[in-house]
């Protein structure tokens, strides 16, 4: 009995051990699926977080590209007042001013006035003159400028407005309207960007200050290494040393050449020669006789003006940020021949009109220095001198009528005129400036000035000129 229940029990066990291995790897491969499964369903998770968020990015794409849509074909659909931008600046200028002599006496004794100098400004403080400026391209093919001059006593000036081409061939440009003549070298700056308060006297006393044109330019730049640019000017010649003369046709013409380039990597120079032909028509000033009447002269005939210039330019390796030099000077020459006409019957009536020949050969020069010796800071020194040279009065020398004590303004001087400045720019867009001279354009007197400018640059504003 009891062997046959041992052998029953074997026989039992034999069984149950195959069937016990089978549960235990049943029991291994459902963990496996279990892991399998949890494994997936995270990467299905994530899977689907990422599907929702490029979802939403995309639905925010285009929503902003619907948006911009919207937008352009907002602005296609105005009526273009943003289409044509100009850029708009303002310069504010001020001075305060001390002087030895009457500024209201100003005067360059032995040239003929301009009837327009620009002596030194009022005394004590003062407004300079405001300048606002209107440019835009307006098309590919034009350019616009307009700039308008706010005098301190009231008042708008025109001047600069004029149009400018933009796709001429061959280096060709054309400017048209008014602008400032391109002879010489400061002349087509604007008052602003002078390294000195005021003009040199040979501007004075041969451009009335500066002198603009009424007419048209054609200028050529020279597709070479070297500078050479070439202009020409036709105008109405209604500005000193011309007048305006009332007339069809052509009162003035010009023409310059400029060369410049660089001498190795820290000095550039540029020198030109211009001429400039005008033909006044009663062009007249004031002046006072012996007995202290008034008189008004006026000239009739022909005027020339050669113009000579060179600038050098120095900055270590071309970087002008923390110092460099500019020196800078021009040579004046003028040729006049016509008739002067002498008229006292507002004053002492003593001659009445009085007319015969008047002949001038006359120059002057400036040479100026300015010295940056730290950022935001530089000093300068200009020299000026006028030489009378020869002048035939044919009113004086025929001993008719009036002597050359009727003409003091035309009396033999040779004024001179030494400035000293010093500057502070604490910016690209202001100045302060600090300037003193001695100036001797009145025979026989010394004015001493001391002036204190600011200058300040407001809104878009283009680069000077070299």
């Amino acid at each position: 009995m009891f062997k046959r229940t041992l052998i029953a029990g074997a026989a039992a066990l034999a069984f149950a051990g195959p069937a016990l291995a089978q549960d235990a790897e049943l029991a291994k491969i459902r963990a496996e699926i279990d892991q399998m499964k949890q494994v997936y369903e995270q990467r299905i998770q994530a899977l689907e977080k990422r599907l929702a968020e490029a979802e939403a990015k995309a639905g925010k794409a285009e929503k902003s590209a619907a948006s911009a849509e919207t937008a352009a074909a907002s602005a296609a659909n105005r009526t273009g007042e943003n289409a044509f931008n100009p850029a708009v600046s303002l310069v504010l200028q001020g001075t305060y001013a001390r002087t030895s002599k009457d500024p209201n006496t100003f005067q360059i004794t032995g040239f003929m006035p301009s009837g327009g100098e620009v002596g030194p400004p009022k005394r004590s403080f003062g407004l300079g003159e405001t300048e606002l400026a209107i440019a835009a391209n307006i098309d590919p093919y034009f350019r616009g400028v307009a700039i308008a001059s706010l005098a301190p006593e009231g008042g708008a000036d025109v001047e600069e407005a004029y149009f400018q081409t933009l796709s001429l061939p061959a280096g060709f440009t054309v400017k048209g309207g008014r602008f400032f003549s391109g002879i010489g070298y400061q002349n087509e700056q604007h008052q602003h960007a002078w390294a000195f308060k005021d003009a040199p006297l040979v501007y004075k006393a041969f451009l009335g200050g500066q002198l603009r044109h009424d007419g048209v330019q054609l200028k050529w730049i020279a597709p070479t290494d070297l500078l050479v640019e070439l202009g020409a000017e036709l105008s109405a010649g209604d500005q000193f040393p011309g007048s305006d003369r009332n007339k069809n046709g052509l009162g003035g013409s010009s023409i310059f050449a400029h060369v410049g380039g660089d001498i190795g990597a820290s000095t550039a120079w540029r020198a030109g020669l211009a001429y400039l032909r005008t033909s006044p028509q009663n062009r007249n000033y004031g002046d006072i006789d012996a007995l202290g009447g008034a008189v008004l002269d006026s000239f009739t005939g022909n005027s020339r003006l050669w113009v000579a210039d060179a600038i050098l330019k120095w900055a270590p390796n071309g970087n002008a940020t923390y110092t460099n030099f500019k020196l800078q000077g021009e040579y004046f020459r003028r040729k006049e021949d016509g008739q002067l006409t002498y008229d006292d019957s507002a004053g002492s009536a003593v001659f009445g009109s009085v007319t015969d020949s008047f002949k001038t050969r006359q120059s002057g020069w400036y040479l100026q220095g300015v010295y940056q010796f730290l950022p935001q800071w530089r000093v300068g020194y200009r020299y000026d001198r006028l030489n009378f040279g020869t002048a035939d009065n044919g009113i004086v020398t025929s001993g008719l009528g009036p002597t050359a004590a009727d003409f003091p303004v035309l009396a033999p001087h040779s004024p001179t005129r030494n400035t000293l400045m010093l500057d502070w720019s604490p910016t690209e867009f202001s100045r302060i400036r600090l300037q003193f001279a001695s100036d001797k354009s009145r025979l026989g007197l010394t004015d001493n000035q001391v002036f204190v400018q600011y200058i300040y640059n407001l809104g878009a504003h283009g680069a000077h000129k070299f």
